[in-house]
């Protein structure tokens, strides 16, 4: 009840409150506006949290990340345009649905199936995350180099059509993540006698650059982008909400397949959403329907990828090893305002753990009230001309990399890597892989070289140790796995 309290005390501050609020509107605009990511705007947002409180500048940008994930669900129903990528799926059923008039019902269903999803998703970062956090008092060196290099393994197989691209974006990452002085020998490595990058490169403008920058790029290079015009009809926002009580098993199937995604890093919001869908199909009653304008197909598609939004921070507040690109950029905040994820940082800092779970709690309740209300002048967003937000982004881009250290030298790297992920988005290639290899890379070979220090070089440290051997064993049965897919599918092409 103490700690409880001490939460509430840190969301009551006008801080955070006003993080929360701002984060969430923001989040739905972004969601809301086809061609917009929100990984590029929380890109552009996280020099700004830094100056801010820690809750607050965490929610921010977690606000962010939520309420994208509702507003996306609006072009997407209303114009056969996801918002985000992972509303792809609300197509198939939402647009469907709409052309046969029921906007509002099918942009019911997606909000309450949502909602419900982000509470729940809520709630299993309250129960898992401090058990998790006394397994990870457990771990050694050999441990964490083990988890590290389990998350790589993931990302990479994640992207199962563009698995090498992955491996070697990775493998970018990692390289990049080697640059600057290497306190182990107190060496520098691949400065090539640049002082600029004795620290390495910096997390923020390679993030800006990769995600924010490289979609202004894309959206600046579109011809032909006009206005779009929605138009919304139908019965009340209220009127489908009941539809989540009558399919219930498949909101529950979602939302755990959701969790459970969640916490594999890589695999998150595509991986539930497809599994989800695919499961509510195999086990409905009328699975003819699906992409015909199903309700349960909308259910299964909104309800999964939003029981991803809390869950995924579970390894990141654990274990401090990022899932995704944003928990690596949440990892950024902490380390700024020196609260270290991990065990300690559920002793140290009860009250700030508090204060995220209430946070959380009350960022998806203002999304799902603001949504319900405010939809018909949300809808208008979406005529917003794609050049006009290529151009904004841009400019608040190079305001968002020099602005952090007041550094020319971090705005070109951020043009830089924006060149970079605008030729990886041209050609359909990964870029969250160069995120994590970035900085999962430095924690793999810190661990590692402790773990080889401690045993004096020999290799059977990680297979000596119980939790090291098991995480060792999900690397090679992933690969396994992998693999037999793999030939599986060749068979089956040959055989065609």
């Amino acid at each position: 009840m103490e700690t409880l309290l001490l939460g509430l005390s840190e969301v009551g501050t006008s801080s955070v409150l006003l993080a929360i609020l701002i984060g969430a509107l923001i989040g739905v605009t972004i969601g809301s506006i086809p061609g917009l990511e929100p990984a590029g705007v929380i890109s552009i947002l996280l020099p700004l949290s830094f100056s801010m409180e820690p809750l607050a500048g965490v929610m921010l940008l977690v606000g962010v990340y939520g309420g994208a994930w509702y507003g996306g669900a609006i072009p997407a129903i209303l114009m056969n345009t996801p918002g985000t990528p992972v509303a792809v799926l609300t197509t198939y059923d939402g647009y469907p649905m709409a052309q046969r008039g029921e906007g509002k019902r099918a942009l019911s269903i997606a909000y309450t199936s949502s909602f419900v999803g982000g509470i729940i998703s809520v709630t299993s970062l309250v129960l898992l995350a401090p058990m998790l956090a006394q397994v990870a008092r457990l771990f050694g060196s050999a441990e964490f180099a083990m988890l590290a290099a389990l998350g790589m393994i993931f990302v990479v197989l994640a992207h199962r059509k563009h698995t090498l691209e992955a491996a070697m974006m990775l493998g970018f990452g990692f390289f990049l993540g080697t640059i600057g002085i290497d306190r182990s020998y107190n060496t520098q490595n691949f400065t090539f006698g640049q002082e600029w990058l004795l620290g390495g490169i910096p997390l923020v403008p390679a993030v800006i650059g990769l995600f924010a920058m490289s979609q202004a790029f894309v959206l600046l290079s579109q011809k032909g982008q006009d206005a779009h015009i929605t138009k919304l009809e139908g019965s009340g926002f209220f009127s489908g909400m009941m539809e989540i009580v009558h399919h219930k098993v498949t909101v529950a199937r979602s939302a755990f397949l959701g969790v459970v995604m969640g916490l594999l890093p890589g695999v998150g919001e595509f991986g539930s959403q497809f599994f989800s869908y695919t499961l509510a199909q195999k086990f409905s009653k009328t699975p003819d329907k699906f992409g015909d304008g199903a309700p349960e197909g909308l259910i299964a598609s909104e309800t999964s990828n939003n029981a991803v939004t809390a869950s995924v921070m579970v390894p990141l507040l654990a274990f401090g090893i990022p899932a995704d690109a944003l928990m690596a950029m949440l990892l950024a905040v902490f380390m700024v305002h020196n609260y270290i994820p991990g065990p300690t940082l559920f002793m140290e800092r009860p009250e700030f753990i508090s204060g995220l779970y209430i946070s959380l709690f009350l960022m998806n309740i203002v999304v799902f009230l603001y949504l319900s209300v405010a939809t018909r002048w949300i809808v208008n967003l979406t005529r917003i001309r794609g050049r006009f937000i290529g151009a904004f982004i841009l400019v608040l881009g190079f305001i968002g990399s020099y602005s952090q250290n007041y550094l020319f030298s971090d705005a070109l790297i951020a043009l830089g890597f924006a060149i970079i992920g605008y030729i990886l988005r041209r050609n359909e290639i990964p870029a969250v892989p160069i995120v994590l290899g970035l900085v999962l890379g430095p924690v793999f070979l810190t661990r590692f070289r402790q773990a080889m220090g401690v045993a004096e070089g020999d290799l059977m440290v990680f297979i000596e140790r119980p939790i090291s051997l098991m995480l060792f064993m999900l690397i090679v049965l992933s690969i396994g796995f992998y693999i037999r897919g793999r030939l599986k599918d060749a068979r089956q092409a040959a055989t065609a």
